[in-house]
């Protein structure tokens, strides 16, 4: 592993073990399902590339979105079952499961009126994303039915929303409703933004985050991580009551 690991990276890699965290419950490495690893060739190079930086586990959450990914349970397990083939076929000792991303929108409050079955993962968690620059007017609804459904709502990346900029207590106001946050570390080294960086710093200062996610895409998210490695506020995150390793 650790050679892998030199070749993709050339760097000491000593340092890139996130193996205090074990599992991983934010990423697209399921084949063809969404923005994500597009072959079961990428899937297994991204697989290969997790365990290096000392995953035990991942949890994969394609993205379910109304009118552009339109997934469902049974076609994720279904791409689960094909990885889970090929890994053991590969020899990777990886232990695999799925859940997804649920986008907010319409056709997600629709499922939580009428029941349907939500791919969730651990103790009943809920992995949900919003639009990134316009707040969702049923935001506050959707929390509500997820809640009284029994359901424990994971807000991915919360960082990464523009429109929390400059409005920080609602993101405080957001977790006393009983959201849970899980940051993408890639953030902590200003990956996507400036902006999304300093809130993913505040949020980690504040104790206000209960999982790490890699959101991993492609091999250049992973890449990343690396630069995350070396960066004061991952040992200050991976010192926080996360949950991960509880997954």
């Amino acid at each position: 592993m650790i050679q892998f690991l030199k070749d993709l990276f050339g760097a000491a890699v000593e340092e890139a073990s996130l193996a205090c965290l074990e599992v991983d419950m934010h990423s697209h490495i399921l084949p063809g399902l969404d923005d994500g690893a597009e072959s079961l060739e990428q899937s297994l190079e991204l697989v290969r590339a997790m365990q290096a930086l000392g995953y035990r586990k991942l949890i994969m959450t394609p993205h379910i979105m109304s009118d552009f990914y339109k997934n469902t349970p049974a076609g994720i397990r279904k791409k689960l079952r094909v990885l889970q083939d090929a890994v053991a076929e590969a020899k990777i000792d990886m232990e695999l499961a799925c859940a997804a991303e649920h986008y907010l929108d319409e056709g997600f409050i629709k499922k939580l009126e009428s029941k349907e079955e939500l791919l969730t993962f651990g103790d009943n968690y809920l992995l949900f994303e919003t639009s990134f620059l316009n707040e969702p007017l049923n935001l506050n609804e959707a929390v509500f039915l997820m809640r009284t459904q029994g359901y424990r709502p994971v807000l991915a990346h919360p960082e990464r929303y523009t429109y929390f900029s400059g409005k920080y207590k609602e993101l405080v106001a957001l977790r006393e409703k009983g959201v849970l946050f899980q940051i993408n570390m890639n953030s902590l080294v200003g990956y996507y933004s400036g902006a999304a960086r300093a809130t993913a710093e505040k949020l980690v200062d504040d104790g206000m985050v209960d999982f790490l996610g890699t959101d991993a895409h492609a091999i250049k998210h992973i890449t990343s991580l690396q630069k995350v490695m070396n960066c004061k506020y991952i040992h200050k995150a991976l010192a926080l009551k996360l949950r991960n390793n509880q997954l």
